[in-house]
């Protein structure tokens, strides 16, 4: 198990000895300092609350996390391809599913990383510039959390979500050996999902709700036990379920077509 975690660690060199990796970095870190102190220049410090910059810093923030995290993801096994270097790593005495599972805990602790990053720097700024998140009567009324516990469900709620549309790009890297393919299809589906469970929210049928987009912001469960969709009343327990049923699928998949694809050719 010692040596499974020195791959996982190669991995991570991989990773962070890019520039790319630390220019992202200073985007999360400084894109929520940017847009708190225009907030403050252009209206004021009393104008909103720190809870509320966190969450609108937050949410802009995931969209960002999850497209870096994708394209760390679609370049992990294509990238391997692309330059040549996956022949280096099988004449290493690791199996092919050791090999594969260091790559994307990688690509998890990665995206893990980024949402510590991004929750402790939008907290942290908010509070230093707009007070304290102090009891909000809005939250406290219509959801009976606190400003902490709501933003702490919310990380959580947000972050499972971006785990599926992640392991979706890997598959898709594994499958298809393009990380460009991968990048392309992940990105389009974290930004039409929106549309697409618009779209089959107006549907009565009840197909509808094993559909993946309809599952992807678990954040519409706080405080709402019944979901977003009116005609299709569903809980936080059973849309984990589906999303466990593509989440293993997507590894199914990925492992399949990687162990049994001629590598070395």
């Amino acid at each position: 198990m010692a040596n499974f975690w020195k791959l996982v660690q190669n991995e991570n060199m991989k990773i962070y000895r890019r520039v790319r990796t630390w220019i992202m970095l200073g985007i999360i870190v400084g894109l929520p300092i940017l847009i708190s102190l225009g907030v403050v220049a252009a209206s004021g410090s009393d104008s909103v609350s720190s809870w509320e910059m966190m969450l609108n810093e937050s949410m802009i923030s995931f969209i960002l996390i999850t497209i870096f995290t994708v394209v760390v993801a679609s370049e992990t096994v294509a990238g391997e391809f692309t330059w040549g270097t996956i022949k280096l790593l099988l004449i290493r005495p690791w199996s092919r599913s050791a090999i594969l599972l260091s790559k994307y805990l990688s690509t998890l602790l990665f995206a893990l990383l980024f949402a510590v990053v991004t929750f402790i720097v939008t907290m942290l700024i908010n509070m230093a510039v707009f007070g304290s998140m102090d009891q909000s009567e809005i939250l406290s009324r219509f959801f009976g959390l606190s400003a902490i516990e709501y933003m702490l469900q919310y990380y959580l709620l947000q972050f499972l979500g971006l785990v599926i549309i992640v392991t979706f790009g890997f598959m898709m890297s594994s499958a298809f050996r393009s990380s460009g393919l991968a990048i392309g299809i992940s990105i389009s589906l974290l930004f039409m999902g929106s549309i697409i469970t618009g779209l089959f929210s107006m549907t009565d049928k009840a197909w509808v709700e094993y559909i993946l987009f309809m599952h992807l912001d678990l954040t519409t469960y706080i405080g709402n036990k019944e979901g977003p969709f009116i005609n299709h009343p569903m809980s936080l327990g059973f849309s984990l379920a589906v999303l466990a049923g593509y989440f293993i699928l997507f590894n199914l998949i990925s492992w399949t077509v990687f162990r049994k694809r001629d590598i070395a050719a």
